[in-house]
């Protein structure tokens, strides 16, 4: 439960510390006053968005503090998932710069949004005008109907399993798509890595043949060249070898004459013997020098086959081939693969669907009994607040869909009174009914839940009199195990409250402020007789006021 609230800086409000206490607290105030800032202020510490315009001052920052007595309601589990220091009296603060800049704390720690909002939900529900409205909804219809099945862990145990099931779908889709596009180029790559397969290239290969082409297409105009070579070479009286041989004995009657001459003659005996290894060089090329067509036409259709390939994938190397060619090998494995994959993913898929069929099978049971229980009581409820002859036709549809709280949709048709027809609650039930309604749905919520506090605001709208009367009872008896509150314009159940708070306007140097207090016996009396009469408060409506708080 909300034990003290503290306001700096926010809209109308420069500072306000109020405590609260347990059971039943009314709210009350003239429209205009700032009951909206309080609840306003409430939001922000329960993690709604906030912006400049929330500042009073522009030049301050704004801080709500909120301390909440937790210590009944087991989230010491929520604070160590979430590694926040539990202390049994928890304090929640925002904070609003002036640069706009939004800090929140959970026990000084600092949280983000995501943590402030799901921590909220354990603590208040501020039931608004909005909030009735959406109790046309079919998925908040459902959450009535969950919450006295008690399904909810069932239905976490199904969207757990719903989560990895559509995982598991949208993979199984991306595989089959996959499947599809690739099985219509399948044939084609198939055909291309067979080429490649057969061609047996190796790396290099195209260098050797391209060398191994020229020597064969040139074979004529090479051994002409070598054999006229090495008739220069070796010719008897005139040949280079004869003449190197006579400039060497030459040389070498002078050697011993001059280091300069022995130099030259050791140069020339070098050359002489290079020569002679490049002529016995040309003279094995010249043996081994052979006229084969077979041969050249087989170098021949190699290389076109290698340029051929290298055309049709726009490469320029036999490397780039042999990489196309693992590439391909790898993609029609994967294809192979796939089936395989498929097919196990499939058979997890229905593994999966059979065990959120038994999840909705358990979450249906639960539902089937539940509604006529919700029915009796919304009845009985509904029957004291002036709805003597009000019918409810809550039918449960099977669906072969996976919704995210199972497989059911539902219709749900009301009617308020006798010889008219079901129909949907947005359609027939009047503001008035659709209160009174949500009234008996929190009433009964109340006692399925453990939510410390409810906040009603302005759940009065359309009703009066003993209806009103009986609003503040059932609140009254909610307020037994939560606390409540409530903000209304009603003297009936304003008058039914434990504690009594006014919000109202104060001028102070000329600023308007916002300022909210606990009203005492006495001013109860005169706040709840203004609420009957106006300003203007007459003994008819102090005795009245007086006989209602009693």
């Amino acid at each position: 439960m909300i034990t003290s609230l503290s306001i700096k800086n926010y809209a109308l409000i420069e500072k306000l510390t109020i405590d609260f206490s347990r059971g039943f607290s009314i709210i009350t105030g003239e429209t205009g006053a700032g009951k909206s800032i309080i609840l306003g202020a409430i939001g922000l510490v329960l993690g709604k968005r906030a912006d400049l315009t929330s500042l009073k001052n522009k030049e301050e920052k704004c801080v709500i503090e909120a301390h909440f007595e937790i210590s009944k309601y087991n989230l010491k589990e929520f604070f160590e998932v979430n590694d926040l220091d539990y202390e049994d009296e928890t304090i929640i603060r925002r904070e609003i710069l002036p640069s706009g800049k939004s800090r929140a704390f959970i026990n000084d720690s600092p949280v983000n949004l995501q943590e402030l909002q799901d921590l909220s939900l354990f603590l208040i529900d501020i039931h608004s005008q909005q909030q009735t409205q959406e109790l046309s909804d079919e998925g908040v219809q459902f959450k009535i109907i969950d919450a006295i099945a008690n399904n909810f862990d069932t239905i976490q145990s199904y969207q757990k399993a719903l989560k990895s099931y559509k995982a598991d779908k949208s993979k199984l889709n991306a595989l089959l798509k996959k499947q599809s596009d690739s099985g219509k180029e399948q044939e084609y790559n198939t055909f291309l890595l067979n080429e490649l397969v057969s061609a047996k290239l190796k790396s290099g290969e195209q260098e050797e043949l391209e060398t191994d082409f020229e020597k064969l297409n040139n074979v004529e105009i090479i051994k002409e060249a070598i054999d006229k070579s090495l008739v220069i070479a070796n010719e008897e009286q005139f040949g280079v070898f004869h003449n190197l041989n006579e400039i060497k004995t030459s040389l070498q009657k002078i050697a011993l004459f001059s280091p300069e001459y022995q130099s030259i003659f050791e140069r020339i005996t070098s050359l002489a013997i290079e020569f002679d290894d490049v002529s016995k060089e040309l003279q094995n090329a010249s043996e081994k020098l052979l006229n084969d067509p077979v041969q050249l036409e087989f170098v021949s259709q190699k290389l076109q086959l290698i340029y051929n390939l290298q055309k049709k994938h726009q490469v320029s190397s036999v490397d780039e081939l042999i990489e196309i060619q693992a590439n391909l090998g790898n993609t029609l494995l994967e294809l192979d693969n796939i089936e395989e994959e498929i097919a196990s993913l499939s058979k997890a898929i229905e593994q999966k669907a059979e065990e959120l069929d038994a999840f909705s099978a358990t979450i249906h049971q639960n539902r089937t009994k539940a509604i006529p229980v919700l029915s009796q009581k919304l009845i009985s409820i509904l029957e004291t607040l002036g709805m003597p002859n009000v019918r409810f036709n809550m039918e449960l549809l099977p669906s072969e869909t996976y919704f995210q709280n199972g497989k059911d949709e539902l219709q749900f048709l009301f009617s308020a009174n006798k010889g008219t027809d079901f129909g949907l609650l947005k359609k027939v039930a009047s503001g008035g009914e659709m209160s009174r309604i949500m009234l008996a749905v929190k009433a009964i919520l109340a006692q399925y839940s453990k939510l410390p506090t409810l906040i009603f605001d302005e759940i009065d709208t359309g009703v009066s009199g003993e209806i009103a009367i009986r609003m503040g009872e059932i609140m009254k008896e909610m307020s037994a195990t939560m606390q409540i509150f409530a903000i209304t314009h009603l003297p009936q159940i304003a008058a039914k409250g434990d504690s009594h708070f006014k919000v109202f306007k104060s001028t102070v140097d000329d600023d308007t402020q916002s300022e909210l207090k606990l009203l005492s016996q006495d001013e109860r009396v005169i706040e709840i007789a203004q609420m009957l009469s106006g300003a203007v408060v007459s003994d008819s409506a102090l005795n009245h006021a007086k006989a209602l708080l009693n």
